[in-house]
């Protein structure tokens, strides 16, 4: 089978599946503690743990960004350490954008959360139900798990998602690629964004990457505002 036709028959599969059994609480807890602490291992520093990275050593450039920010070693940090026991999780269930975010972020500055909720929801909703040259695709599940993923390297669980369709839908290729460009964009080469889904058009790999950025940014501003929510209170 061709990449597109390996990824359209998992998503196939994952939808009957669900409807024949629901995973426990218990076991979507325990996939997403193993995607959580894997997610560490795929790029740290620059290096990354996973064979694929080998192929894309030798694009990864040290690009000077320093001009253009007031810190030069201001940087992503991983929220934990590689081999640690037990790793922090912050569950989305006790703090939403939906049900906290957005109330604070109005409150703090008037309007700003209906704009970024509405930047939110569009980006995540666009679609044009269509993979490569598939149409009439319905894409929901491949969208929840970009963006769950971003979540997942944040730390951030939905007890209600099973983090096993994360690891079916999304090759060793692509999670080298997301967390690239999620957490260390400047570099993101060409190559990378070639060496994934190649049969897919452009417009559809651009989504991709609007996807992860703002999956990113809500992830970012969970932490911040629950940061602020705490101090008020």
């Amino acid at each position: 089978l061709s990449e597109l036709e390996a990824l359209m028959e998992r998503m196939k599969r994952l939808q009957e599946d669900k409807e024949d059994e629901e995973a426990s609480q218990e076991e979507m807890a325990t996939r997403f503690e193993k995607e959580k602490k894997e997610s560490l291992l795929v790029i740290s520093g620059g290096i990354c743990a996973l064979p694929v990275q080998e192929a894309f050593d030798d694009e990864i450039v040290s690009t000077d960004v320093s001009r253009y920010v007031e810190d030069p070693g201001f940087g992503y940090k991983d929220f934990a350490r590689r081999g640690e026991d037990h790793l922090p999780t912050f569950r989305a269930q006790d703090y939403t954008w939906e049900n906290h975010g957005f109330s604070l972020v109005n409150r703090l500055y008037s309007d700003i959360g209906h704009l970024l909720d509405e930047k939110f929801r569009m980006v995540y909703n666009l679609t044009y139900n269509t993979m490569a040259t598939h149409e009439d695709v319905d894409t929901t599940t491949l969208r929840r798990a970009l963006f769950n993923y971003v979540h997942c390297m944040y730390g951030i669980r939905y007890d209600d998602y099973d983090y096993g369709e994360v690891n079916q839908l999304l090759e060793r290729s692509l999670k080298v690629y997301i967390k690239t460009v999620t957490c260390y964009p400047e570099r993101t080469t060409k190559r990378m964004y070639d060496s994934y889904w190649r049969q897919f058009k452009h417009s559809e790999k651009v989504h991709v990457n609007l996807l992860l950025m703002e999956a990113r940014m809500q992830a970012e501003l969970l932490y911040a505002l629950r940061a602020i929510t705490r101090h008020l209170t």
